[in-house]
């Protein structure tokens, strides 16, 4: 079985899901190219817990966990089956490396997976699990369980990092004129260069180097699942950047697309 690649997406606002903007339809020419997995396994900041957990759920719920939106988002449904046989076969694999985890039955799909992976998989028939993210992870141990669960990709997993380039809710909230904010702009532009450079060891301190990175990412938990990718690809030199742009004047939404680089029609991945 060919080792499927891994993605770091941003999930941007829920509001996402009904505005798919140029990040969307990236993500649905990358889901027709890409060999279709056995399932896909996401990481989101919108299911942390204290030790790592695994969703077992046969027939995940899609949970609409935010408030204040058009009521559209609220009857959006993505109702693709889980995957208890490789989500077991997920925990055994952490378990081995080291890491405390469980297997959680209850577990839906939050918006950080289902609002992305829709757009690979509009026809929602590849299963979906997630791990959750613990709430004390550090950079360096967001990578470090990408590197855990690594071994997956071998297995037909498709690992999916869900976070956002950066993520100020303070300045969301605020943003309102449309003009794109030049530190959102700078801080994208120097992850990317770090991630094109395959410098992972720069890319792990991020927050501590970055230009404008306390403001992009006033808490870590946005940035951590990018880490988790890049630890699933630790040592494959091929990445392919999603160039998202920002809405919202503040979120940038570039995306990555490790381990392999695809060749779309003109105009659909760049």
């Amino acid at each position: 079985m060919p080792r499927t690649p891994v993605l770091f997406i941003s999930h941007g606002a829920p509001t996402f899901a009904l505005e798919p903007g140029r990040l969307g339809p990236q993500l649905v020419a990358a889901g027709e190219a890409l060999p279709r997995p056995q399932a896909v396994l996401v990481v989101s900041p919108h299911w942390m817990t204290r030790e790592v957990r695994v969703a077992t759920t046969e027939a995940p719920a899609t949970v609409h966990d935010f408030g204040g939106f058009d009521r559209a988002l609220y009857r959006i449904q993505y109702p693709a089956p889980g995957h208890p046989e490789l989500a077991a076969r997920t925990t055994e694999v952490l378990r081995a490396a080291g890491w405390h985890a469980e297997a959680d039955e209850q577990q839906g799909l939050d918006h950080g997976a289902w609002v992305p992976v829709r757009f690979l998989y509009p026809e929602a028939d590849v299963p979906v699990f997630q791990v959750s993210l613990p709430f004390t992870l550090s950079p360096q141990q967001a990578y470090a369980l990408g590197q855990a669960l690594a071994p997956l990709r071998d297995e037909g997993v498709m690992i999916v990092g869900s976070g956002s380039m950066t993520h100020n809710l303070h300045e969301f909230r605020l943003a309102g004129d449309g003009h794109e904010a030049q530190y959102a702009r700078e801080f994208a532009d120097w992850v990317r260069a770090a991630i094109e450079a395959r410098d992972d060891a720069r890319l792990v301190d991020t927050l501590a180097l970055a230009p404008h990175a306390q403001r992009a990412h006033p808490t870590p938990e946005h940035f951590l699942p990018l880490l988790v990718a890049a630890g699933a690809a630790a040592g494959e030199p091929e990445v392919e950047p999603l160039e998202g742009g920002i809405t919202y004047g503040v979120l940038s939404m570039d995306s990555y697309l490790f381990g392999v680089r695809i060749t779309a029609p003109a105009g659909a991945l760049h």
